[in-house]
């Protein structure tokens, strides 16, 4: 029995770049070996098993064959007598399938480590296009990757468009796909993440609800030639990326600038008409792909307040107070630095508004009628017998008037 560290480690190890974890491969090894030595078994469809001490990760060498669609279309083969290279030739990329033994030798059967000193993101063999997850993976690594000069190489990408016109990536369970883009979400670059979903044709089909929000966007000719899609994206997410590694705020962001072109050229009327359809179509994105409630919850204020919060300075006190309620900050009032974070950036960054005061910046105004609101203090009121809804009022009432005396400095 021979036992090889494979994949992340390997390769962020010959990049000089951090290990999270370490995956080990087993060759001749059986499973009741593991389980007499304490190992946890995790897998149903093939034997992985824990550490008792590391937790970390020990599969048995195993071989795939395609017998259906989607990622899970695969019948798996695990045996003592399936060797290094068979394990190693399953695997996506050529700089994920490099395998390093106990006395530190690497085993490199693909040319792995050529790749990774040019800089290339490349598939094994043609068994790549059998998992369309693996389009995901490799925007996900162009993402990660991208800072250090990688890019996807040319029969890969090819490879990767004569994928989508198969239409085998509608298949993708949607938690894959948000794993994928919670992964690339986190690199120092996620806008790479889609600018290569788009360079082989993939975003209409991952992502539909985003190319209506487009159309819905632009609706001039003209416009849709000046503009792009990926464009956006890329800009939007290359701007947050350089304030904040917060995914929610990169995420938010994300839906902020998709309609950048509405505030510049659509009419009124028309940001009224779609607004509705907008924020439906932003929520069936984010319940289709499962994304987590802290994100979802922060899309959506930030979409349904976008023109209130830019022209907040503009609104009635009355209309901010309702507000915090809408968004229930008051329990939950980390909310509003968050929403000011976002107006804040898209102001600067879309508007291109400089005030000399930055007290007047929409975020500022946001966060700083919050901090007055709820400055005020409950009990005197409860003290002077106020009860039922009549609290609220009177707490409401104070709120206001302590607003307005701040707004009239």
């Amino acid at each position: 029995m021979k036992i090889y560290l494979v994949g992340g480690a390997v390769r962020n190890s010959i990049l000089n770049l951090p290990i999270t974890d370490k995956d080990w491969v087993v060759v001749g090894g059986y499973p009741d070996f593991f389980l007499k030595n304490n190992f946890k078994q995790v897998g149903k469809s093939f034997p992985v098993f824990l550490h008792p001490q590391t937790n970390e990760e020990y599969a048995l060498a195993r071989k795939e064959k395609k017998i259906g669609v989607g990622y899970t279309g695969f019948k798996i083969e695990y045996n003592s007598n399936i060797t290094l290279k068979e394990d190693l030739s399953r695997r996506d990329l050529t700089i994920n399938a490099i395998a390093q033994d106990k006395k530190g030798n690497y085993i490199d059967p693909f040319n792995g480590i050529k790749d990774l000193k040019n800089g290339f993101i490349r598939h094994i063999s043609h068994s790549f296009q059998e998992d369309p997850l693996r389009i995901l993976r490799v925007a996900r690594f162009s993402a990660e990757f991208s800072h250090i000069g990688f890019t996807v190489a040319p029969d890969t990408m090819r490879l990767m468009i004569n994928m989508v016109k198969k239409k085998e990536i509608l298949y993708l369970e949607p938690f894959r796909i948000w794993k994928e883009i919670e992964k690339a979400m986190k690199t120092k670059h996620p806008h790479v993440f889609f600018h290569t979903l788009e360079s082989c044709s993939a975003l209409p089909y991952l992502f539909p609800e985003l190319n209506q929000l487009w159309k819905l966007s632009v609706s001039n000719l003209i416009l849709l030639n000046r503009f792009s899609l990926n464009k956006i994206l890329l800009f939007g997410l290359s701007k947050i990326s350089q304030k904040t590694k917060r995914i929610d705020l990169r995420i938010a962001y994300l839906f902020l600038v998709l309609n950048i072109s509405q505030d510049n050229f659509v009419t009124i009327i028309n940001k009224l008409k779609n607004k509705k359809f907008e924020f439906i179509l932003i929520k069936n994105f984010l319940n289709r792909i499962k994304t987590p409630l802290y994100i979802k919850n922060l899309v959506l204020h930030i979409v349904r307040y976008k023109y209130f919060l830019i022209n907040i300075k503009f609104q009635s006190s009355q209309s901010i107070i309702n507000m915090f309620y809408s968004i229930d900050a008051w329990r939950k009032p980390k909310i509003i630095s968050l929403l000011s974070i976002l107006i804040n950036y898209y102001y600067k960054n879309i508007f291109c508004h400089y005030e000399k005061n930055k007290l007047y910046y929409p975020g500022n105004f946001l966060k700083n009628s919050f901090d007055i609101a709820k400055s005020i203090p409950i009990h005197p009121i409860l003290n002077k017998n106020f009860k039922g809804i009549e609290i609220r009022k009177e707490l409401n009432r104070q709120r206001i008037k302590k607003i307005e005396q701040w707004r009239n400095l």
